[in-house]
């Protein structure tokens, strides 16, 4: 069987740690910053893992990523 392949722009947007989690980062942080709050936008800042419910989605466009 040959190599699988990996979904490039899932693997732009994830990335797996040390101990095998996937990483993301958080949404609604682009633009329109004015009306949000410095502590919104603060939270916003930091990586998130990815919920349960989609890691096997992740995991299959991610072959090869812990």
């Amino acid at each position: 069987m040959g190599k699988l392949k990996t979904n490039r722009a899932a693997a732009k947007r994830f990335k797996a740690t040390a101990s095998g989690k996937l990483m993301r980062r958080h949404a609604f942080k682009s633009h329109i910053l004015t009306k949000k709050s410095k502590k919104r936008k603060r939270l916003l800042r930091q990586n998130a893992s990815v919920s349960g419910s989609n890691l096997r989605q992740v995991k299959r466009m991610l072959p090869y990523a812990g």
